[in-house]
């Protein structure tokens, strides 16, 4: 009978430990990307998440604005919504700037490529080797 209690107090303890791990787990769980989602359609509990999200106002993604912050999402707004936003915007899509042309040419000359024919910057690129032209014509010699 004292093995069987034992037992029993065993299993307890060892759900206990399993359930308070698995809870644990839980809790440090990123919360779900609302971004384009429509706030009156969320569940209770995705309500309760999204309400845990904080303000911030600065520069995130190159822009300076106010942000509600939700675990790594972050979600722009123009203006804070108090206390918490009741629209979820759409993701913001960042714009990288195009690649800049390495090795760009100095300035005391100027650049012409036999294919395409050209000078810089005109043809951006070429198919071969950029030949120097200096900006302004070498001196006449004897006068």
């Amino acid at each position: 009978m004292r093995t069987r209690r034992h037992l029993l107090a065993v299993l307890a303890v060892a759900l206990a430990l399993t359930g308070g791990a698995a809870g644990a787990q839980a809790q440090h769980r990123a919360p779900p990307d609302f971004h384009g989602r429509d706030f009156r359609h969320l569940g209770p509990h995705e309500r309760t998440i999204w309400r845990g999200g904080v303000w911030f106002h600065g520069w995130h993604d190159g822009r300076y604005a106010w942000w509600w912050r939700l675990g790594p999402s972050w979600y722009f707004y123009p203006e804070p919504i108090y206390p918490y936003p009741s629209y979820i915007p759409p993701a913001i899509i960042v714009q990288q700037p195009p690649p800049q042309p390495s090795g760009l040419p100095p300035a005391q000359s100027w650049y012409y490529c036999e294919n395409p024919q050209g000078y810089y910057p005109y043809v951006a690129s070429c198919n071969g080797p950029w030949r120097a032209v200096p900006t302004t014509p070498p001196a006449a010699s004897g006068q």
